[in-house]
């Protein structure tokens, strides 16, 4: 099983959510090709009623504490209840360009 298909069972049986995305960024980040480091995930459900933004993405980042920092190296979050995700038109933030930072870009 690859990161993205770990990262999406893990979701899937932790938080029964109603709107799961899952993108793979890696490839708008320096690095080899194909590798899966950089994600992006939106998850809307129930399971964050009542919970701070805060909260909600501790309870991501301990499903995939084996999981940081390798093989994922930035994980975006987006979480919501569905009447937030509602009320946003079923619409999150897409993630900012890369600014750099490898150790082989001089800039960086």
């Amino acid at each position: 099983m690859n990161v993205a298909e770990t990262l999406r069972e893990r979701v899937q049986t932790s938080l029964s959510p109603e709107w799961l995305e899952l993108d793979n960024e890696s490839d708008q980040h320096s690095g080899p090709p194909g590798r899966e480091s950089h994600f992006r995930l939106v998850v809307v459900s129930d399971a964050f009623e009542g919970l701070s933004r805060v909260r909600r993405h501790q309870q991501i980042y301990a499903l995939f504490a084996d999981l940081m920092p390798s093989p994922i190296h930035a994980l975006a979050l987006h979480t919501f209840t569905p009447g937030e995700w509602q009320q946003r038109g079923g619409q999150a933030a897409d993630s900012p360009d890369c600014r750099g930072g490898s150790k082989a870009d001089p800039a960086g």
